[in-house]
């Protein structure tokens, strides 16, 4: 094997080796995570002025099609709606695999078409950074929402906001407990009140752990207000809500949410 082949294959291995040990229960049974994605969420911070621009021209033209070329999406691109941290934008990922998110760099930077479609801001200069920063979390998709789902307001061509919420727990104990109820009852009563689900993970690498993240769709602000209305009011929720063992007292340490609306580029 060739030095360079070699040291390919190694980085990729220390790699999968990583971030197997954050999924022991995956490790021991491969087959049990065949049906559930793996998800990146990134968060960019640009400053005002031409990073926006620059961001939605290369991701426009360079990295979603790269994507593409390597079957991987639908990709979400989205900005805030306000909020004191903007300029911004989050990008949500899908990945088939874990080997499929530990090389897909590597196959961007060999990407020949993409290289030159995104040359203006790949090639930015010290001076003139792409973006001020940028955090990554890795997520594991839940059992019970297993794959991300397009909202029906994209597939219709119609306007659409969304929001993300974090849950996060005093302890993984507590964070398992959590997904435990969405997977066997929330979900159900989410979907029953117009909470459209898009993608609920179990974040494995990121910030703020242990913790879980998840996104919904909604016509607009009011759809948004009566769906979570109507679930707050639900008597299956109120009493699953206050069964021992699954009360937030318990399990849930604090929530925290943003509403984004997507770039025309998005395909979520």
């Amino acid at each position: 094997m060739k030095r360079r082949d070699f040291l390919k294959s190694t980085a990729v291995a220390a790699s999968l080796t990583g971030l197997a040990s954050a999924l022991p229960a995956f490790a021991a049974e491969p087959s049990a995570a065949s049906d559930r994605e793996f998800y990146e969420l990134r968060r960019y911070q640009f400053r005002r002025g031409p990073m926006v621009k620059r961001f939605e021209d290369y991701v426009t033209q360079a990295a979603l099609p790269a994507m593409a070329r390597m079957g991987i999406g639908p990709v979400g691109v989205f900005t805030p709606i306000g909020g004191p941290d903007t300029p911004a934008a989050y990008v949500l990922i899908p990945f088939k695999s874990l080997a499929e998110f530990a090389t897909v760099g590597e196959k961007l930077r060999a990407d020949a078409e993409y290289q030159k479609a995104g040359a203006e801001y790949i090639n930015t200069p010290a001076g003139d950074p792409p973006y001020l920063r940028y955090e990554s979390s890795l997520l594991v998709a839940f059992s019970g929402v297993p794959k991300l789902e397009v909202p029906a307001q994209k597939t219709a061509g119609k306007s659409r906001i969304f929001e993300l919420r974090t849950y996060e727990s005093h302890s993984k104990k507590a964070n398992k407990k959590k997904i435990e109820m969405f997977n066997e009852g929330e979900l159900a009563l989410f979907r029953k009140h117009g909470l459209a689900p898009v993608f609920f993970g179990e974040t494995i690498i990121g910030p703020k752990q242990p913790n879980l993240i998840y996104l919904l769709a909604f016509d607009d602000m009011a759809a948004k207000d009566k769906s979570w209305g109507a679930f707050g009011g639900d008597p299956e929720w109120k009493k699953m809500s206050s069964a021992p063992g699954f009360t937030d007292a318990e399990i849930v340490s604090n929530i925290s949410n943003v509403f984004l609306r997507p770039m025309a580029c998005s395909q979520i």
